[in-house]
């Protein structure tokens, strides 16, 4: 069954808040364990704000302001900063799997605008982004990318944002954006906050987990099927053998980035990669059920904890 990231249970507990929202293109989930309203609400703002900064359908955001000043340097702020310096790291730890500078490979694919107002007719890609240490600068307060390039920074954002609000809401809390989620503390009852994943309940605590996939940010156009997963070493849409990766780490931000390079990767050489540096996947294939949920700190069953320690050095599945 495809992995999802779904229902939170205990939501009835009496200490327990939760708001749900709709912003960074997706649907935003947040609950904490003794938080004030003006602090959920806080919460709700933040990621509201951050949106409007860091979307690339609007011109005026912060973003969307540097891309059009790709060829000079250009003053940005310390959140835009951290997240440009975050997109570096993900591009060097991934050996440039995850890379956001595919933004105009993701335009001439036809998403142009959100998926809600209907994709623009494609046309013919651009080519491989160059690396992204050399297209894109970060000093202190400002950054140049070279010109003719552009940055989307799409899941490196949702990944650092939950990342950043768990941390900043309560010492018990779950902030959930669109799927990528980070778990503080150990939720209502002390046992974890409970999330499905691959038809397992798994109780995270101070942990993160993430789903890629090529299914949701899809659509057709005439040269036939697109989506918004672009194979850097192409410029294209990937055409990996997996339909979605599920991934548990330390952070939102490491299985954001785990997740989308194993699904870029492909079912024969993601294991490889995944078993050493998460606590949990799942490959779900094209076209089919998906394989079983590996956590190689301890067997899956309907339910289990994520806690233990990383292996020291990958393993095959078989092990």
């Amino acid at each position: 069954m495809p992995a999802r990231l779904l229902k939170i249970s205990g939501t009835g507990h009496p200490s327990l808040s939760e708001r749900r929202f709709q912003a960074l293109g997706t649907d935003c989930h947040v609950l904490a364990v003794e938080a004030s309203a003006e602090r959920m609400d806080g919460a709700v703002e933040h990621i509201s704000a951050a949106h409007r900064r860091f979307t690339r359908f609007e011109s005026e955001s912060e973003l969307s302001r540097l891309n059009a000043a790709a060829g000079g340097w250009h003053a940005i702020s310390t959140d835009l900063e951290a997240l440009l310096r975050a997109a570096l790291r993900s591009w060097e730890e991934t050996a440039g799997w995850v890379h956001a500078g595919v933004l105009p490979a993701l335009l001439a694919a036809g998403y142009t605008r959100p998926l809600r107002l209907g994709p623009s007719p494609a046309h013919g890609p651009p080519g491989p982004p160059p690396p992204l240490p050399t297209m894109l600068a970060v000093l202190p307060g400002r950054a140049r990318l070279r010109a003719g390039t552009a940055i989307d920074l799409g899941g490196i954002a949702k990944g650092w944002l939950a990342d950043q609000l768990a941390g900043w809401l309560a010492p018990n809390c779950l902030v959930n954006l669109g799927g990528d989620l980070f778990a503080r503390g150990g939720g209502p009852d002390d046992a974890g906050w409970p999330v499905r994943m691959a038809g397992v309940t798994l109780l995270l605590r101070d942990q993160g987990a993430a789903t890629s996939s090529s299914q949701r940010r899809s659509w057709w156009s005439a040269g036939g099927r697109q989506h918004h997963l672009i194979d850097p070493r192409t410029g294209r849409p990937s055409e990996s053998d997996l339909a979605e990766v599920s991934v548990v780490a330390t952070s939102a931000l490491e299985a954001e980035m785990w997740a989308k390079t194993g699904l870029l990767l492909g079912s024969e050489q993601a294991p490889l990669l995944l078993i050493g540096r998460t606590l949990g996947f799942w490959l779900g294939m094209q076209g089919e059920a998906g394989l079983p949920l590996q956590n190689p700190t301890r067997p899956a069953g309907r339910e289990t904890s994520v806690n233990a320690r990383l292996p020291t050095q990958a393993v095959s599945l078989s092990d």
